[in-house]
């Protein structure tokens, strides 16, 4: 009919009549509209109530290391649109909702088909939920498949548009999905079923995980294979026709192999991953400086090596970048899953007795103070300390030794002599000053047996040690976390250059163990009293690798070694970690290795005597300096032409003559009287020793003001 059916109506009411029904045809519109915004705000979708997804460790380019199950038990992984394959995002919209960014929750033309296949076939022959439906659904599930359930999600679907964009939906759908057991989400389903990240799935991949979430527990390809590839190829179909993908690429995909198992979610660093854990309970993400492909590799090394060992006995492993201060891997135990060896027990934390790894210091606190060069002899033989006649590894004994072979042979009574002219207190306190933990076994003064083990500290520890004296000196805090805002203060110096070089020259000529591959590091091995822990620990110029070896009970291992046992595991770990070897650090200016005719008198021999057997203690006293003493604040008066005065040097008993040295360099003469004066070349902190004619030395440290 011309005009429309209700033109004739029209044309015989008053326009008041018309106006007015406009009038209130807006207004019942105007309230249904209020009525829904105001259900709308009333009763929100649950947005905030989402389930938290699974707390994640990632290396330090945000690979997964580790992840933990939410509080239900799932395997829920944060998942983004960039976190997939371009390819996986297209065949999923595609497959399940090809007018998603133009609807508004519902889509009016899918629920029409939906509707009149209904009505013609009696029976729902194709669904009408939107991805924006669904994640209503994953979001608030509810048991019941009704209509009235079906109205509810597509209200929340309504309600979802207006909060979030379509990124953000899109987001939630990779996140929530269900892909069969405890597994959600794009990137756990991923993960589990093909070992990658669903960054760079296969169209064979990404066509099962669009087809999974569907029927997730009736088409997992590890239990119902024939269901699983039907799914496959019906998705692979519709992405053909819709030109997605090419008729040769759905081939190859429906020929592909279906995964015949599920995989377990990575599990690397779990030892550092619990400690994250306990102490940040409700962190989402815990970022490190781990790099996972040494992990990894670090962690094939342990297990391996653990094999070969003694039932209970397991292996820890660190490795650090000594430039940075970064830790590249944390194997705190041969493995983690091992209840037989304690593997949840992270060693690299425990504190152990550090055996012979501490000698390296006392061997630079004696070059820093001048008391020794590399080819200076010293004696190793019987010799009696107050009391205290520490013996070889070996039980025999070499007699007059270069300080370099001392070293290198870990002679403990040459370590001894050193230990007892620097003192143990000194020792001690450049350990703490560089931030390394030392615990005595009592609250004494520590003693002689420091040299030998005599103490408790950890691998964590020891790690911070070598790698000050692969950074020639030169502490640094190891750290494992990557947060970007984390910016602690440098610990102080351990030892200066000069000394810690002649130390690393040293390490360096130790023969690596028998069948081990060769490389140019410098490394130090240590046995505990008791046959109860092996280290080794070793560096280059870049890269710094600890080894742990002993039970987690303390319990003794017959025939454990630093040398046979960590040390083999020590060179597999370099040659197995990936990274470039590094040379080591040149010779700082004014290090210098003469041979022995051309040492000094002082510097040819560390001590002598007439009988092979020392008494240390009876007789004539060491030396002790007075003034200044020992951790003091000295500030220096002015002269009148405005230069500093000179500080005044005491000391009591001794022998004469005396040799001063400040910061290791020796002052110009030997002096005969116990008085002598020092002209400081600067303020801040310094080390003053002397020198006496039995070679008995005194040190204090001092800062000048």
């Amino acid at each position: 009919m011309r005009g429309g059916l209700l033109s004739p109506w029209l044309r015989h009411r008053p326009v008041r009549h018309i106006s007015g029904l406009a009038v209130a045809l807006c207004v019942v519109i105007g309230m249904g509209l209020f009525a829904l915004d105001w259900l709308d705000r009333r009763f929100p979708p649950p947005l905030d109530n989402i389930s938290p997804n699974s707390a994640e460790m990632q290396d330090a380019d945000g690979q997964l290391l580790r992840a933990f199950t939410t509080p239900e038990g799932r395997w829920r992984l944060t998942t983004t649109a960039n976190d997939v394959d371009p390819l996986m995002v297209q065949m999923l919209i595609a497959y399940e909702d090809r007018r998603f960014y133009s609807h508004g929750g519902v889509d009016p033309l899918s629920l029409g088909r939906a509707a009149f296949q209904l009505l013609t076939h009696g029976r729902i022959v194709s669904g009408a939920s939107t991805l924006s439906m669904q994640v209503a659904r994953l979001i608030e599930p509810r048991k019941a498949r009704s209509f009235s359930v079906k109205l509810l999600q597509m209200a929340r679907a309504l309600q979802i548009e207006r909060r979030l964009s379509k990124a953000q939906i899109l987001d939630l759908y990779l996140t929530h999905a269900p892909y069969g057991g405890n597994l959600e989400g794009v990137r756990a389903a991923s993960l589990a079923y093909f070992n990658k990240e669903p960054k760079h799935l296969s169209p064979a991949e990404a066509a099962l995980l669009v087809a999974l979430p569907q029927l997730p527990e009736k088409r997992r390809p590890d239990r119902f294979p024939t269901n699983a590839t039907a799914a496959r190829e019906r998705v692979l179909a519709r992405m053909t026709a819709a030109g997605i993908v090419s008729d040769i690429d759905a081939k190859i995909a429906n020929a592909a192999h279906l995964p015949g198992r599920r995989l377990e979610l990575p599990m690397l660093a779990a030892n550092l991953a619990d400690a994250k854990r306990r102490s940040q309970p409700k962190q989402p993400i815990y970022s490190t400086t781990v790099r996972k492909s040494v992990q990894a590799a670090m962690e094939v090394v342990a297990r391996q090596a653990a094999q070969r060992l003694p039932p209970k006995v397991s292996v820890a492993i660190m490795v650090a970048d000594s430039q940075t201060g970064k830790i590249l891997a944390h194997v705190g135990s041969a493995n983690y899953l091992d209840a037989s060896r304690s593997g949840w027990i992270d060693m690299t934390r425990v504190e152990r007795s550090p055996g012979s790894t501490l000698k390296p210091l006392i061997y630079g606190l004696a070059f820093e103070q001048g008391l020794i060069a590399q080819e200076t002899i010293i004696e190793d033989r019987p010799a009696d300390f107050f009391g205290y006649r520490p013996k070889n590894f070996d039980m025999t004994y070499q007699g007059d030794v270069t300080v370099r072979s001392a070293l290198q042979l870990s002679l403990n009574v040459p370590a001894v002599r050193l230990l007892n002219a620097v003192g143990p207190s000194n020792a001690l306190s450049r350990l703490h000053k560089a931030d390394i933990k030392i615990k005595l076994p009592t609250e004494d003064a520590p003693g002689l047996a420091l040299a030998l083990g005599g103490a408790g500290t950890s691998l964590n520890d020891l790690m911070t040690l070598y790698t000050a004296l692969a950074r020639q000196g030169r502490s640094i805090r190891l750290s494992d976390s990557n947060e970007a805002d984390i910016k602690e203060p440098q610990a102080a110096p351990l030892l200066d250059p000069v000394a810690s070089w002649n130390v690393t020259d040293i390490l360096s000529g130790v023969a690596p163990p028998l069948g081990s591959p060769r490389g140019r590091i410098a490394y130090k091995t240590g046995t505990s009293y008791g046959y109860r822990d092996g280290w080794s620990i070793g560096y280059d110029g870049r890269t710094v690798i600890g080894v742990w070896v002993g039970r987690a009970d303390n319990s003794a291992v017959p025939g454990i070694s630093g040398y046979g046992t960590a040390a083999p595991i020590l060179f597999e770990a370099f040659a197995r970690s990936g990274l470039p070897q590094v040379a080591l650090p040149p010779a700082p200016t004014g290090a210098t290795h003469p041979k022995q005719a051309d040492l000094p008198t002082g510097l040819k021999r560390f001590s002598r005597d007439n009988n092979g057997l020392i008494t240390i203690g009876s007789g004539e006293k060491a030396p002790v300096i007075v003034y200044p003493p020992e951790g003091s604040h000295v500030e220096l008066g002015k002269g009148p032409d405005g230069q500093s005065l000179p500080l005044a040097l005491k000391l009591q008993a001794g022998r004469a003559p005396f040799r001063w040295l400040a910061n290791g360099r020796a002052l110009p003469d030997l002096v005969r009287t116990r008085t002598t004066n020092w002209v400081p070349q600067g303020s801040g902190y310094s080390t003053l020793t002397v020198i006496d004619a039995s070679g008995r030395t005194a040190s204090v440290g001092i800062f000048v003001q």
